[in-house]
């Protein structure tokens, strides 16, 4: 039999899969096309399952992060812009504005006890949970009115349409509300399915491109360097744009147990996009994910920096050959860090298009820039002022995901322990971190939430409990959280821990129908809603505690230095 992954439907019968078979988006695949290993009945078996959903139930809330897309079978669906309902109605929490007088009165008000949450906390407001033996299931209370009120912006899907397919193949947020507008049956449809789909079916890599290119290439019409060209020449551009992915898109699964054995290991097995010495066939830009610069040094690499979302690899390269009518090659190389998706613009396209556009100025610019990588790569260490071991430290352990890590000096921590009671005052009386971590000379990054690029904890979180915040930080509504550890058994990191709370009383609850001891998800959420910044930072008396993010490497060799 083959071996399914254990949170997926184990019990899928025959009918079953011949019924998904049958699906149109599967009845004219030709199965002949996919390797033995990885056959379409193998690939439907293990990475789809079929799903019933009740009228009101929630199907996907917009700023999740999912890796998986629904395909509709029957029924009907509705997706709604977050922009038109009102904040909260889908389960996160609701920012609840706060002064100084309410940071002080938290002086006196917090409980004698750790980790004391109110009873109501156990149900939010607007979203009723109800836990089956399979599933978790999230409805939007009084549905039928809130449709009234909205009715004019949801748009309407039935048998055969698919939502989801974008997020789910980039690991991008969720950009709209699915909710079911009937009870339907919907297919499950995990990324690893989407990507073998995409990788042996023309038709089905084509559907997707095309929806890639609506939903994410247009953005590229409001790059500085593409905003000056005309339409018709955006689009020609567009239409030759390839979407690519690089890495292992579930990389966090196997970090805890890598990172264990070697160290160096991470480091090994990333995933090579474009290497030092290469033609420079086209400007990349990074789609989501992070990627790594780096050069070729004794048996390895020697790390530059990093890029995210946004950033380009490979325009002044493009640059320079163009000017000079030369034929030089990529000086630098470039890795996936975990998973990255790349949007490739061919460089016959950006000479023939961006290039004639640009003006003497902003070339010498980029052609100056190409010029510093190379003196960066000659004297590295003495260009950037850091340790290639600082750096090292950093890439292995892959801390670069964090946008906002906390990294003490231990040369300047006198172990005090301000910082702890600083985040125990600011959340009633329950601290959300802990003072120790992994080391590198005198520093520590500690064992803190560091609200991640790419926040794999996110995933799978089946009431949307876990969010991020519109500044970037990564929280958790108490409201919504029903204790299922998902969250904390996905972060790398180990930064999220599951709490047994308590009463007023110090005593701890039960669940009135199971009587198991309520859990909550606990973390550090930087101090959202509290008056200026992390209570850590501010109350370091020694300036040791810095709450930066490790992807900036000027932030970071400003504190190190």
């Amino acid at each position: 039999m083959i071996e399914k992954e254990k949170w997926w439907d184990p019990n899928m019968s025959s009918q079953e899969m011949d019924e998904i078979l049958s699906l149109a988006l599967f009845k004219d695949i030709d199965a002949a096309k996919f390797p033995v290993q990885s056959s379409l009945s193998t690939i439907i078996y293990k990475h789809t399952r079929l799903l019933n959903y009740l009228e009101g139930e929630v199907i996907i809330r917009a700023g999740d992060y999912g890796n998986s897309a629904f395909l509709i079978v029957a029924g009907n669906v509705g997706v709604i812009l977050p922009t038109t309902v009102p904040q909260g109605i889908f389960g996160t929490a609701v920012k609840q504005p706060t002064n100084w007088f309410k940071e002080i009165a938290k002086l006196w008000r917090n409980p004698s006890y750790p980790e004391v949450r109110p009873l109501k906390q156990t149900i939010s407001d607007t979203v009723v949970i109800h836990t089956d033996d399979d599933r978790t299931r999230v409805f939007i209370q009084n549905f039928s009115s809130v449709v009234e009120q909205i009715q004019e912006v949801i748009i309407n899907l039935s048998a055969g349409d698919m939502v989801g397919e974008i997020a789910a193949l980039t690991r991008t947020p969720r950009t709209a509300h699915v909710i079911a507008s009937s009870d339907c049956l919907l297919l499950e449809i995990r990324w690893q399915a989407i990507h073998a789909l995409r990788k042996y079916n023309d038709e089905f890599r084509k559907r997707i491109d095309a929806l890639y290119r609506k939903n994410s290439l247009d953005a590229l019409r409001t790059l500085p360097i593409f905003s000056r060209l005309e339409k018709h020449e955006q689009d020609n551009l567009i239409s030759h744009t390839l979407f690519e992915s690089y890495g292992e898109f579930d990389w966090h699964e196997n970090y805890k147990d890598e990172v264990d054995q070697d160290r160096s290991s991470l480091l090994k097995h990333e995933t090579l996009i474009v290497d030092e010495g290469d033609y420079a066939d086209g400007l990349l830009l990074i789609n989501s994910g992070v990627a790594r610069v780096s050069h070729h040094y004794n048996h390895g690499y020697r790390i530059i920096k990093y890029l995210n979302k946004g950033d380009g690899f490979g325009l002044r390269t493009i640059i320079h050959n163009w000017k000079n009518h030369d034929n030089s090659p990529l000086p630098v190389s470039l890795h996936a860090v975990g998973y990255t998706n790349v949007m490739r613009v061919p460089s016959h396209i950006i000479e023939a298009l961006v290039l004639p556009r640009m003006t003497a100025e902003e070339i010498d610019i980029l052609l100056v820039e190409r010029k510093n990588t190379y003196l960066a790569k000659m004297d590295y260490t003495r260009e950037l002022r850091l340790a290639d071991g600082m750096l090292d430290f950093m890439s292995d352990f892959r801390y670069i995901n964090g946008s906002a890590s906390m990294l003490i000096d231990l040369d300047r921590c006198i172990r005090c322990d301000e910082c702890v009671n600083a985040c125990a005052v600011g959340h009633n009386n329950n601290p959300r971190f802990n003072r120790h971590g992994r080391r590198y000379d005198h520093f520590m990054v500690a064992n803190a939430c560091m609200h991640c690029h790419d926040p794999v904890c996110m995933i799978g979180c089946p009431t949307g409990a876990i969010y991020r915040e519109p500044d970037g930080q990564v929280a958790i509504n108490d409201n919504t959280c029903i204790g299922c550890s998902t969250c904390a058994n996905s972060c790398p990191y180990e930064n999220i821990k599951m709490v047994q709370v308590r009463n007023a009383e110090g005593e701890f609850r039960q669940d009135a129908m199971s009587l198991r001891q309520v859990v909550k998800a606990s973390k550090c959420d930087l101090c959202v809603g509290q008056l200026d910044g992390p209570a850590c930072q501010r109350a370091c008396p020694h300036d040791a505690l810095k709450r930066i993010d490790l992807f900036e490497l000027s932030t970071l060799i400003k504190e190190v230095e």
